[in-house]
């Protein structure tokens, strides 16, 4: 039985075609809403583990009409899918969750006629490198932006709809254009995801004794190259205008950096123009980096940091943390960093500026040992 839970503005049932992470996870979120969730999905076998795992039951033939449909397929099949639904299900609001926005909208506007007036194109800014039902999690759409796209005939009832399941599963609803979204995910991200894919595969000819100097820094960029290949491909095509402007906006600055290197290789590394070229490139990543939104999507805040050695040991981070909050202090963020070889590891903990000399002396005197900055 689902967990007690707030009153929502969803009704059921809600049919979710696709039981992927997203399908899922989706799933999961309405059922512990109390909101009743039939699934549907061409591999019997995802169908069946979604279904084990709490987040709805199989649609049978005398299943009641759903109020909403929500087609969680990959975005190369979306597009029919939405238009099949559509008209299966002629009293059901239809939504996709899918990664690109025009191409989808332009097939059901194609293919659905007046039945596009219930469509309402969306996706939840959210997700994790591991795929498939076995990876969902009810609270993946908690605190994340989830973007609504009308068409050009929705009805303010069926977006209405749409914005109510955003705010049920505990997502902030945002209103785009079709091409507006696909322009934004184009940049922040798709292009993440080819850039970390280009890094991590530079690692398999790498040499052991390169691998072993690994740090925080190659973990962190390349922490989403582990995504499904067949499910990104399917995004990159379907998006395959925004990305590739913003590839080319990339390329541009690699080859300033290729300049700028090849000239410090070829005449040496002092005044021969190649340092000002690369100081402006890390300076640049600087001043876009300060624009990231900071906790709970706010303008980013200078934190204080600070770093403590963590023993490898079972409840040392719990220990860490509570003796944290027995000092008063509010952990804003948390890095971890482990070496290769080590059996500790290097909690960077960030505060606010004011609070990291008392947690320093704090937690210096409980016994841990805080590296100086």
């Amino acid at each position: 039985m689902p967990a007690p839970h707030d009153a929502v503005a969803t009704r059921g049932p809600v049919r979710v075609v696709g039981t992927g992470l997203l399908g899922a996870s989706l799933g999961l979120a309405l059922r512990t809403a109390g909101v009743d969730v039939q699934l549907a999905d061409l591999s019997p076998t995802a169908q069946a583990l979604a279904r084990d795992l709490g987040a709805g039951d199989l649609t049978a033939p005398d299943s009641p009409e759903p109020t909403l449909v929500v087609v969680a397929t990959p975005p190369d099949v979306a597009g029919p899918t939405v238009v099949a639904e559509l008209a299966a299900h002629p009293d059901a609001v239809v939504t996709d969750v899918a990664s690109v926005k025009a191409l989808i909208a332009e097939e059901v506007e194609a293919g659905a006629g007046a039945d596009a007036a219930r469509y309402v194109g969306s996706h939840p800014m959210a997700g994790r490198e591991r795929s498939g039902a076995a990876a969902a999690d009810a609270d993946l759409f908690a605190g994340r932006p989830w973007v609504v796209v009308p068409g050009p005939r929705t009805t303010s009832e069926a977006v209405l709809t749409v914005r109510a399941l955003a705010a049920d599963v505990g997502a902030t609803p945002v209103t785009l254009g079709a091409q507006e979204h696909d322009d934004a995910v184009a940049l922040v991200s798709h292009l993440p995801q080819l850039a970390a894919s280009l890094v991590a595969a530079r690692l398999p000819g790498a040499p052991e004794s390169a691998l072993g100097l690994a740090g925080q820094g190659l973990r962190d960029v390349t922490r989403i190259a582990a995504s499904d290949p067949m499910l990104w491909a399917a995004i990159l095509v379907g998006n395959a205008g925004p990305v590739a402007h913003a590839l080319r906006a990339l390329r541009g600055d690699l080859d300033t950096l290729l300049d700028a290197l090849e000239l410090a290789r070829d005449t040496g590394p002092l005044g021969n123009g190649s340092t000002g070229p690369l100081a402006r490139v890390i300076d640049a990543g600087n001043r876009g980096v300060a624009r990231i939104p900071g906790k709970h999507g706010g303008a980013p805040r200078r934190y204080g940091e600070v770093t403590v050695l963590v023993p490898d040991q079972p409840g040392a981070l719990g220990r860490l943390f509570g003796e944290v909050g027995e000092l008063g202090v509010n952990i804003e963020d948390l890095q971890l960093e482990h070496s290769a070889g080590q059996r500790v590891g290097l909690a960077a903990l960030s505060v606010l500026p004011g609070s990291v000399a008392a947690l320093e002396a704090g937690l210096t005197e409980r016994g841990w040992r805080v590296v100086a900055q």
